[in-house]
């Protein structure tokens, strides 16, 4: 009979809510992420869209992957930013993250810093949006910023330089 009912319990829990698979799919449009999954007792539901918000994210991972290749094919692009300020690279604020950078809090704002400012130690100098979240970038020291070293929207690995402040 513990049989029946656990085979039975299974059979049951085959019907699908869909209020909660609306919902969740709800949840996944506000939230802007890919997919979603919940769980209780022997009940397991996922919710992912792949084609849905692909425009949104195919602008991370591609540039991502262009990065390594960039510097072969455009050194002249990017040489005289990392000469003129090569020495000071070790001392750059570094990205504790992979993500994008942002200059400014939001689209169309004056961006936190430009070259000449002076800040102050745990002043925000930039975003580094990682997975839909967006974290400040502190200044690690007070001082005049010297050289930003990311564009605005520019995708950036973990420990590379980003802003030389003098």
């Amino acid at each position: 009979m513990a049989t029946n009912k656990s085979a039975a319990g299974k059979k049951s829990g085959m019907n699908i809510d869909s209020a909660l698979v609306r919902e969740l799919a709800e949840l996944l449009n506000e939230t802007g992420l890919t997919e979603i999954e919940v769980e209780d007792h022997d009940r397991k539901i996922r919710v992912s869209r792949g084609g849905g918000v692909a425009p949104a994210y195919s602008a991370a991972p591609a540039p991502l992957a262009p990065p390594p290749a960039a510097p072969a094919q455009a050194p002249a692009a990017e040489a005289p930013a990392a000469e003129s300020s090569g020495d000071n690279h070790a001392d750059a604020l570094k990205s504790p993250m992979v993500g994008t950078a942002y200059l400014a809090p939001e689209p169309g704002a004056a961006n936190f810093v430009k070259v000449g400012d002076k800040v102050s130690e745990g002043d925000t100098v930039m975003i580094v949006e990682a997975m839909k979240v967006m974290n400040p970038i502190a200044a690690d020291r007070s001082g005049t910023v010297k050289a930003i070293l990311v564009d605005n929207g520019q995708p950036v690995e973990f420990d590379q330089p980003l802003i030389v402040i003098g």
